[in-house]
Parts: C-alpha cells; structure tokens; sequence
C-alpha cells in the first residue's frame, strides 16, 4: 500500500534491467533495456555534440542523452516487442505507438504532481526545427546501438543477426544522407566496436 507522498516513478524505472531485448533471436549475450538506454544517451549526445562542433546547429546535446536513456520507458508497461513484428503492418505500427503513449502518461502520472511538466517534456517533442532534429539523432542513436548489438552477435558466430544488421545498417546509411552526424559517427566511431581491449588502449 503506497504512503501519501509516495512516488513509484524511479522504483518502476528501475525494472528496465529486467527487460531482455532480441528475445525472440539466439544471442551469444544478453542485452537488456537499461544497458541499451545507456548506450543510446551516450550516442546520442555525442551526436548531438558532432553537429554543434562540425556543423553548426545548436541542439541541446543534455537533453537529448536524457530523451535517450527514457526513450524505451514505455516498455516497463508494455514489454518489448520485437522490430519485425511492430512493423509489420500499418495496422500493428499504429495500435503499438497509441499504447506507447499511453504507457509513458501512465509513468509520468506515477510522479509527484509538481514534477510531471519536467518530465513529460522528456517523452514529448517540443517545438521548431532544432527540436525536432534532436529527435531525429536521438532515433538514429537508438538505430547505432542495434547496430553495434547485431554486428558484436555476428562477431561472436551468431549468424541469426545477419539480416538484422544488413537492414539496421541500410537504414543508417539512408539516415547519414540527412543527418551528417550520423556519417561522422559511422566513419569515425563504429568501426573501433568489436576490437579487442588491447587494440582499443593500444590506439
């Protein structure tokens, strides 16, 4: 029974390292929501911080890790539900991202009410055109991270990954046409995924 000023938002966030993700796919290593809401923060700050310092836009590079690390939040709720069945169809596509919505009102409501403006900025885009392209990184970040997952499963003989990662991949390429952030990241930065400690000191 929860007290008066009793506020389960943090205890609920807690649960994302409860959440496998690819469970419906053979992995050498387990994943779950907390690591990957870790790794896409991390992306997409630094992507973020790619275009203020290259080319020069002017995008809250703080508040985009933060979109990141509650970008999946939703799924405490609704669990995972594997890509190539939430898009299947239009259909599907639609129904999943209204529930998706839904969920994350139900977190913020779980939050003391004079917190629930700070935080529901943090599931909901905000206005003009800086805004929305911090969106569009903090979604390539969350596709870089799958990347990065696919091509490690692949590394470790994990064949299942391999359509997985041809079309994450795709995508991103796509994505870099528009976003030149993500063609700096693809260049610079993925390839280091997957050598060994010794390499990565080594420089």
């Amino acid at each position: 029974m929860a007290g008066e000023n009793e506020s389960h938002f943090m205890a609920l966030m807690s649960r994302l390292r409860y959440i496998e993700r690819w469970a419906l796919m053979r992995r050498s290593r387990p994943e779950n929501l907390a690591e990957h809401s870790l790794d896409v923060a991390m992306i997409a700050h630094l992507l973020c911080t790619l275009g203020n310092v290259r080319h020069g836009r002017h995008l809250d590079a703080d508040r985009a890790a933060v979109i990141g690390l509650y970008h999946d939040a939703s799924e405490i709720i609704t669990g995972d539900m594997p890509t190539p069945v939430k898009y299947r169809n239009g259909v599907i596509r639609d129904a999943y991202h209204d529930v998706e919505t839904q969920a994350e009102s139900e977190l913020v409501g779980t939050l003391p009410d004079d917190l629930r403006g700070a935080y529901a900025g943090v599931f909901a885009k905000g206005e003009g055109e800086d805004e929305a392209y911090l969106w569009h990184l903090v979604k390539a970040a969350d596709k870089l991270s799958a990347l990065i997952k696919c091509e490690e499963e692949l590394g470790s003989g994990s064949g299942e990954f391999a359509t997985a990662a041809a079309s994450t991949r795709a995508k991103l390429e796509e994505m870099a046409m528009e976003l030149p952030e993500v063609a700096d990241f693809m260049r610079e930065f993925l390839p280091s995924y997957g050598r060994t400690l010794d390499e990565l000191l080594q420089g």
